[in-house]
C-alpha cells in the first residue's frame, strides 16, 4: 500500500460508486461486468444490465462468486476460473466447510480438483442439474457427500458443487423451471493454482470501494485473513467519516472529484451495486437496510441520485408487468417521471409488452 491517505464523507463515496457502476449508460459493456452480474432470482440479471444500458451479447451464465449464478463476459471465463480458485488448502476448506461434509472439507484443494474433474467427465452435453449432481456425487470421494434420507441417496455438498462448477467447465442454463448444465466452449483446463486473484480483488475495490479486507472477503465467500494474501499493493488509504478503508490509488482522483448525479434507476435484487458488503453505508437506517436486503423474497431497490430511495416489486399479468414502488420518502415529480421511463425499461428487459406503475406510501 502506498502512503497516501485522504478524507471523504459518505455522499462522496456513493457518488463515486454510482459513476463507477455505469448508470450513465455510456457503454454497452460497462467495466463493472468484470465482477459479473448475479442472476438471483433467475432473470434478475437482465434488468441489472438494462439499468446500465448494457448488452447481453457475449455474456455467459456460470456459477462464480460464492457459487451463485452470474453473467460474465464469455472471453474472460478461463481467467476468472483461475482467479476464483482457492488460494491454498485452508482457503478451500474454509469455503466449503459445513456440518454435512466436515471431514471432506479437510481435503482442501483436492476437493475442488476432484469435483471439477467429475464435472468434466459428466457434462459432455446439456444435462439436467439433478442428473449432473448424481454423476458427480458418485465420482468424488464419499467424504464430500452426505446421506439424504428423503432421496435415499448420497449427494455432494451443494456449496462445493456450485463453487467448483466454473472450474469444471460448465455453463448454467434453463429449460422451463429446470436448471440445465452444459459444457463451456471453448473448453479450458481445470486450474492447477490460483492466478490473478489480486486483480479480481482490485476490481472489487474499484467498484465497491473504498472498502476493507473483511468486506471484500465476504463478497468472495472467504475469510479476511485469506483475502489479505491476495490484497493488492497499489492502494491508497481512505478515511470515510473517520472509518479506515482502501481504494486503488489510480481511482483516488475519481473519488475526490465525484459529483452526485440525478439518475433514477430500478435495481433488481442482487444488482451489482447492492453487492457491496458495507450495507450500512448504502442504507444507514437499519429498518430500511433490512427491507432492501431481506433474506427471503428481497425486493428491488430504487436508486435516486446516489441514494437508495425505496423498494419495488413486480409481477406479470399476462403480457403486462405490474410494478409497485414503495419510496422511503416522497419522491419529486421529476423522479416519478423518471420512474415511469425506468419501469418501461424493466418491462422490456423482462419481455413484457406493457407496464403499469403504481407508487404506494
Amino acid at each position: 500500500m502506498n502512503g497516501s491517505r485522504i478524507e471523504v464523507d459518505r455522499s462522496r463515496v456513493l457518488a463515486y460508486r454510482v459513476a463507477a457502476h455505469g448508470f450513465d449508460r455510456a457503454s454497452e459493456a460497462p467495466e463493472v461486468l468484470r465482477l459479473g452480474v448475479q442472476d438471483t432470482p433467475r432473470g434478475s440479471a437482465l434488468p441489472a444490465l438494462a439499468a446500465r444500458g448494457a448488452s447481453r451479447d457475449g455474456l455467459e451464465t456460470v456459477w462464480s462468486f460464492r457459487g451463485a449464478p452470474h453473467l460474465h463476459p464469455r472471453a474472460g471465463l478461463p481467467a476468472l476460473a483461475e482467479a476464483l480458485w482457492p488460494l491454498d488448502d485452508a482457503d478451500a476448506t474454509g469455503r466449503i466447510s459445513t456440518a454435512v461434509i466436515k471431514e471432506g472439507a479437510g481435503l482442501g484443494l483436492a476437493a475442488f480438483t476432484a469435483t471439477a474433474e467429475a464435472f468434466r467427465a459428466a457434462v459432455t452435453g446439456p444435462l439436467a442439474k439433478g442428473e449432473v449432481s448424481t454423476a458427480v456425487s458418485a465420482a468424488v470421494p464419499e467424504s464430500l457427500t452426505y446421506w439424504c434420507a428423503t432421496c435415499g441417496a448420497r449427494h455432494i455438498s451443494g456449496l462445493l458443487f456450485q463453487q467448483a462448477g466454473l472450474a469444471g467447465g460448465v455453463r448454467v442454463g434453463a429449460e422451463g423451471r429446470r436448471t440445465v448444465l452444459a459444457p463451456l466452449e471453448p473448453s479450458f483446463p481445470v486450474p492447477s493454482a490460483a492466478r490473478g486473484t489480486a486483480e479480481l480483488v482490485r476490481a472489487y475495490l474499484r467498484f465497491h470501494g473504498p472498502t476493507t479486507p473483511a468486506e471484500a472477503a465476504r463478497f468472495f465467500g472467504t475469510k479476511a485473513g485469506t483475502i489479505k494474501k491476495a490484497w493488492p499493493g497499489d492502494l491508497a488509504e481512505v478515511r470515510i467519516d473517520g472509518h479506515r478503508a482502501w481504494l486503488p490509488a489510480d481511482w483516488v482522483g475519481d473519488l475526490v472529484g465525484a459529483v452526485p448525479g440525478d439518475a433514477v434507476r430500478l435495481l433488481p435484487p442482487g444488482d451489482p451495486f447492492l453487492q457491496a458488503r458495507d450495507r450500512a453505508l448504502l442504507v444507514p437506517d437499519k429498518a430500511r437496510e433490512k427491507e432492501v436486503w431481506r433474506a427471503l423474497g428481497p425486493p428491488g431497490a430504487v436508486l435516486a441520485g446516489t441514494e437508495i430511495a425505496g423498494v419495488w416489486r413486480a409481477k406479470t399479468v399476462g403480457r403486462r408487468l405490474d410494478l409497485t414502488v414503495t419510496p422511503f420518502e416522497p419522491l419529486s415529480a421529476a423522479a416519478m417521471k423518471a420512474l415511469e421511463a425506468e419501469a418501461a425499461t424493466v418491462a422490456a428487459a423482462r419481455g413484457a409488452s406493457d407496464v403499469r406503475l403504481t407508487a404506494t406510501a
